[in-house]
């Protein structure tokens, strides 16, 4: 979950050149800056890779946090739609592993990820987990850039669809139990 940096937001439309916008390429400028093409395949996939090994490394710190919030959630329904999360993200670490070891020919190597921080209360909790799957989306974006076969694609699909369906979950828990910022 650990730190946020809101700074990364990249607009929607970023990296597209439209066939209309003659003499501009949009691919490689974010704020008048030269960058890497993110688009561009196989040149991204290195990153895309350490991006999995990254979602991969968080599991133990976010095994303990959702046990953390279920145990304090206030209500069945509560703990119903966190568990529910809970076991999409395990099916997630399972197609990550499938993805990294489809691509590379090996299984990823094990690493330490974050040391689970107790949240201050349950509201905190809530904000950590909405800001968290935020934050997953915009990396799996990335990853999902990188990939070249259908099936994979139709895999990244799959988890960051579920990462916007659980932050809408997660903010309609954050309003329905009066959390403020």
């Amino acid at each position: 979950m650990g730190n946020y940096d809101y700074s990364g937001y990249v607009p929607y439309n970023y990296g597209y050149t439209s066939p209309y916008m003659s003499g501009m390429n949009a691919s490689n400028m974010q704020g008048g800056q030269q960058t890497a093409d993110i688009f561009t395949f196989p040149q991204n996939l290195p990153n895309a890779l350490d991006l999995i090994q990254q979602a991969l490394a968080g599991e133990t710190e976010d095994r303990l946090f959702y046990s953390w919030l279920i145990e304090n959630a206030p209500s069945d329904e509560d703990k119903q739609i966190i568990s529910g999360i809970r076991d999409n993200e395990i099916g997630h670490y399972a197609l990550f592993r499938q993805l990294y070891s489809e691509i590379t020919g090996v299984m990823p190597q094990q690493v330490q990820g974050e040391q689970f921080v107790i949240p201050e209360s349950y509201c905190a909790g809530l904000s950590r987990a909405l800001l968290g799957e935020q934050n997953a989306v915009v990396k799996y974006r990335n990853i999902l850039y990188a990939m070249e076969f259908r099936e994979h694609i139709n895999m990244m699909i799959e988890i960051i669809t579920d990462e916007l369906r659980h932050g809408i979950l997660y903010s309609y828990l954050y309003t329905k139990n009066g959390c403020r910022g």
